[in-house]
């Protein structure tokens, strides 16, 4: 309990309080404060340090990216990426740090310098058989140009309401969005 000293009287005692709570008060918006550095605000979905959408994909530029646990090089690597070109989704900034997660939702830090804004996909299995089609044009009855196992990586060219023209290997074809993980259902890349 607070207790005012004889010369300050009743006043002093209210204002220490006032003090007091707005200190606590203070303390008590902090987290919320720095969450929304890393994270940007939820109204706007803009990142704090790019001005680019939260979230958003891009993918790795080099193997062996480290996905730490925090934003610095302070922090334990938790995961460490060997594929190029792997898409990941960026949800949080902080500085030069992105927050990202992978298509298995393991999420982590990695450090910016090692994204690149180029679009790619990873093939998800199938529920029949795992390797999806890879078709001539946006139509499943175009012809099948190659057949895709789950896990390839292919880079895309344009993706409309429900296909993506990617290529990969090289081969060039459309795959249905709902195929691949890399973008979002409603999403249109040129």
């Amino acid at each position: 309990m607070f207790r005012s000293s004889p010369e300050r009287g009743q006043g002093g005692a209210r204002q220490a309080r006032t003090t007091r709570l707005s200190v606590v008060f203070a303390l008590l918006l902090a987290p919320a404060a720095m969450a929304e550095e890393v994270t940007g605000s939820a109204n706007r979905n803009i990142g704090p340090v790019t001005k680019q959408p939260i979230p958003r994909f891009v993918s790795l530029k080099p193997s062996d990216t480290p996905m730490r646990e925090g934003p610095s090089k302070d922090h334990r690597i938790r995961w460490i990426f060997k594929r190029e070109g792997l898409p990941v989704e960026v949800i949080a900034e902080h500085e030069q740090w992105r927050r990202v997660r992978d298509s298995e939702s393991t999420e982590g830090w990695v450090y910016f310098g090692r994204l690149s804004n180029r679009r790619t996909v990873i093939v998800l299995a199938g529920k029949d058989r795992p390797e999806r089609d890879l078709f001539a044009r946006e139509n499943e009855t175009s012809g099948i140009v190659a057949r895709l196992q789950p896990g390839v990586i292919a880079n895309v060219e344009s993706c409309s309401a429900d296909w993506c023209e990617v290529t990969v290997e090289g081969f060039k074809g459309f795959v249905k969005k709902n195929a691949v993980w890399g973008v979002y259902p409603e999403e249109r890349v040129k």
